[in-house]
């Protein structure tokens, strides 16, 4: 079986996106593109909400931009090959390419943003920032990537800190192609 052509990596802040919300959630029987979100259930929000051990944790602009910043910083130096971030206020989506497991992305990744952001802020190490899972989904095909890159870039609503390789020509990568061609791996 041939490696995936990139990780699409989305993890969520402390205590924002708790199962039974309105607009939906995951969990591990409903965590496939085009299933159904959790039901929404105003009683197990509460619940989830009750059970939180510190208040929500959101993003604003500065901490925003720390959180891509330090994205950048990662991948740079493990020779990650990063297409696009976006850091919302109450999650963050990365679609990259790696030689080592999505989790273990997806773990260095959170653990760098919070040593970052409790650098500039003076926050508290004990600071809940993420949720304790994530969702990393293996992307096998040309058009699986291109279409995580337009649900990234394009229907997240208003952006916020975003980074896109197509208009980053100045921040070559590890593997990239910054003369005008396609950026994005040719399936083999």
């Amino acid at each position: 079986m041939r490696p995936p052509l990139a990780y699409f990596i989305t993890f969520t802040t402390y205590g924002t996106w708790l199962h039974g919300r309105e607009s939906g959630s995951v969990d591990r029987q409903h965590n496939l593109p085009g299933t159904p979100f959790v039901a929404p259930d105003g009683q197990l929000e509460a619940r989830r909400r009750q059970s939180l051990r510190q208040a929500p944790y959101l993003l604003d602009h500065a901490r925003r931009e720390v959180v891509l910043n330090t994205i950048d910083e990662v991948c740079r130096h493990r020779a990650w090959e990063l297409y696009a971030a976006h850091v919302r206020s109450n999650h963050v989506h990365v679609l990259l390419v790696a030689s080592v497991a999505p989790e273990k992305v997806m773990s260095d990744l959170k653990a760098w943003c919070s040593r970052r952001l409790r650098e500039a802020f003076g926050e508290d190490a004990n600071r809940d920032r993420w949720s304790q899972h994530g969702s990393t989904r293996y992307l096998n095909d040309t058009n699986s990537v291109q279409a995580a890159m337009v649900h990234i870039l394009e229907e997240q609503g208003d952006q916020m800190s975003v980074y896109d390789s197509r208009t980053h020509h100045n921040h070559p990568r590890a593997g990239s192609v910054s003369d005008g061609h396609s950026y994005f791996p040719q399936e083999q």
